[in-house]
Formats: structure tokens, sequence, C-alpha cells
């Protein structure tokens, strides 16, 4: 693998940006393809300027059965910076290091910041793979523009987080109940007080090696269905990946672990309509009768996040064209009464950080709905997780990844 990453010119600070592909599973995207571009003025990763750690100051790496999630972090890190009046920064590959803001910064007063969660996973081959990156760096963009921050050409980026991983590679487990999260972020750093989009912006990104999201493993989860609480609402920023979604929905996920349950399942509307799970999509399967089933999840209708696991979920069982695949709205009346009818199969969280949860029962309203989720043979939640897994770590060659050199 070094000598791989030698030919990059790792040492040397600068990083090929051109389009090739690779066999084994993989493919490498570079600046002409047009999916993640940015209309504006980019950074280039032709232009990465390289500050290695120390030996030295080089980490010990934790075990594998000692990884919690966000708890570990690599040896470096990627920085750019952004002002109105000369745009984007070079890129800079730095030991991992605190930043330094003004007290007066946007993002600590209006919370105007932005994030993506990412992996690497290291295959059953010892290669190093992203998965998907182009749909993160698309939301990303998406959501910067909402932000009122500055948008970039993802390809750019996609090429700066294969050399800061290819850097840092030894970080990436040796096991596949692990991988490398990746946390792309973007906030303002300008120091002015006063509700005003920011003039000056600041792009990093950090690494950690993580194990399973839950430590229970592939168990059924139990949910709190409270709705009087709402995640997001229409006009608001639901589908975006904004720091802002997630910390008001602490408390209640405390509410929820008062009452020993795992997740929070929001609801929104009169009908309660079911629309993520934690900070996951969610997903029900659905018997209709007569043989024909039903894999539903809520439409991307402003209240919900576009996963790229759920989008991978979507995709994958339509090309199975086994049963009916439905983007639309579903109720807790719904869902109380499939249960009753028997109809209710299984349901299942769908995110980055642990591909898919099953859901095992739901607390609503002084009644616990039952879900089967893993008491079929051959549960559709288990095999969703064994496909994209399979792809994750190179047993199925697909598209989808993308090759760390």
């Amino acid at each position: 693998m070094m000598a791989t990453v030698r030919t990059l010119g790792i040492f040397s600070g600068r990083i090929s940006n051109k389009l090739r592909w690779r066999g084994r599973g993989g493919r490498r995207v570079g600046s002409d393809d047009g999916r993640c571009m940015s209309s504006v003025a980019s950074f280039k990763a032709s232009e990465v300027h390289i500050d290695f750690c120390p030996p030295e100051q080089l980490k010990s790496k934790p075990a594998v059965k000692d990884l919690v999630f966000g708890r570990h972090f690599t040896d470096h890190m990627l920085k750019i910076s952004y002002t109105d009046t000369s745009g984007w920064g070079k890129p800079r590959i730095t030991p991992l290091q605190d930043l330094r803001l003004h007290p007066a910064a946007k993002v600590l007063h209006y919370a105007v910041e932005l994030f993506e969660g990412m992996k690497a996973f290291r295959g059953v081959d010892d290669e190093i793979r992203l998965f998907r990156p182009e749909k993160n760096m698309e939301r990303m963009n998406r959501t910067a523009t909402r932000s009122s921050l500055p948008n970039f050409d993802g390809n750019e980026l996609i090429e700066l987080l294969k050399k800061l991983i290819s850097i840092d590679q030894e970080w990436v487990p040796h096991a596949e109940s692990s991988s490398l999260y990746i946390r792309p972020t973007l906030i303002g750093t300008e120091p002015t007080l006063g509700v005003q989009r920011p003039k000056e912006s600041l792009l990093f990104v950090i690494l950690c090696p993580v194990g399973p999201y839950f430590a229970s493993g592939f168990q059924p989860v139990s949910l709190l269905a409270d709705p009087k609480h709402v995640r997001a609402w229409p006009g608001g920023v639901g589908m975006m990946k904004m720091g802002s979604n997630y910390g008001p929905t602490l408390e209640i996920q405390k509410q929820a672990e008062a009452r020993s349950l795992h997740q929070v399942l929001w609801l929104f509307g009169p009908e309660h309509r079911i629309t993520e799970v934690g900070a996951m999509n969610i997903m029900v399967f659905l018997d209709k009768g007569n043989g024909e089933k039903e894999l539903v999840t809520p439409p991307l209708d402003g209240l919900i996040l576009p996963g790229v696991t759920r989008d991978s979920i979507l995709s994958l069982t339509r090309q199975w064209n086994e049963f009916t695949v439905s983007e639309r709205d579903i109720t807790m009346s719904e869902i109380i009464q499939a249960e009753s009818d028997g109809k209710l199969l299984e349901m299942f969280g769908a995110g980055t950080a642990a591909v898919v949860t099953p859901v095992g029962e739901i607390h609503y309203e002084g009644q616990v709905v039952k879900i089967p989720t893993m008491e079929h043979k051959h549960p559709l939640t288990q095999r969703l997780f064994d496909a994209i897994k399979d792809i994750q770590y190179g047993r199925v060659q697909s598209e989808w990844t993308v090759l760390i050199e």
C-alpha cells in the first residue's frame, strides 16, 4: 500500500488530479467528474501543503476492541480558509491541533456551520475505500448554500480526503467490525457580532477510527415516539446536515434513555407522521397481502435528511425488484393497524454510523407496538446490512466505492 501512495507524491505534498479508473471494486473520481462541482472558484487539491506530524508526536493507535464512536482521533487534519476578498486559500494538511477562534466568531453565536459524516473501509483485499463520497459532497454544498457559507468543488475535496487518509492510513482499522469515520466541517469564523452572512469561513476535516455505533451490536432497539416533540418542520432545514438540527434533540434523547429506551422516533403533524429515528432515516417493511410486500420510507419533503444510506437502500431494493418500494407518508395509526393485522414485518433505521439498525418496539402514547424485525428466517434488515457491508469492504465490486491509492 505504501508503495502505491508514494507514486502519488505523498512526500512532496502534491496530488494527482487526473481521472483514472481502477479495478477490484472501486473507481477514482477526478475534477472532470461534474456530479459535485461548485459554480464558484474552488480550492485545488494539487496545491495542498503538508506539515507532517513529527515522529515523536505520533499517537499510539487504540485496539479495535477499545474503539468508541468519536473518541479517538488520527494524527493529521485538513484545513482550508475562505474570505470574501481572497476566496479559498490553499489547503493545508497539518498535525491535529486545536482551532483558534475569536470569541465573536459567527459559528459560536448563530450556529453558522455544517458537517458531513463519511467513512473509509479497509477491505478484505486490504484496499481502503470510500463509499459514495460524491453524495456527501453534493449534500454538503447544498447545506452550505442554505447556511450562507461558500461552495466548493466536491471532487477537489474528495481528492484531499484521499490524500489525508493515505497519510493516516494505518488508522483505518484492520477489522470489518470497524472503520475510519470522516468528519468534514464548514464554519463561519468572521469575528463580528450581528446576524449577517459571514465573510470568513473555515473548512476542516478530522478523522477517527470507530467501532460499532451501538455497543450492543446488531440488536433491535426500542424507540420513544412522543408527538409533543418535533425534529423539523416545513420550510425549515430538516433536510440539511447542520449541527443546529441535532443539539435540540439531546434532551429528548435523554428522556428516552430515562425510560430505558434507545432512541427517539420523531413524529410530525396532527396525524403523527413518522419522519426519522434518532439521527437516522427510517424504513418500514409491510405485508400488503396476496403475497405482496412494500418497503416504505418518508419522502424527501423538506423534513427528511437525504441520507446516503437511505438512497443506497432504495437503489438496491429497486434493482432487486422483489417488492414495492415507496417514498410516501406513513403515520403511527398505519403502523398500529399493520401491527394489529400482523402485517408489520420489519422496521429499521438507516444511516452512515450504523448502516441499518433493527427496531423492536415503539413506545407511543401509553402503548407498546411490537415489531418482529429480527424474528423472521431471512429478515430484510439483515440482508440490506450485509449487502451494503459487502460493497464497503470489497467483497462485491461496485462503482459506489472510491479507492484510496
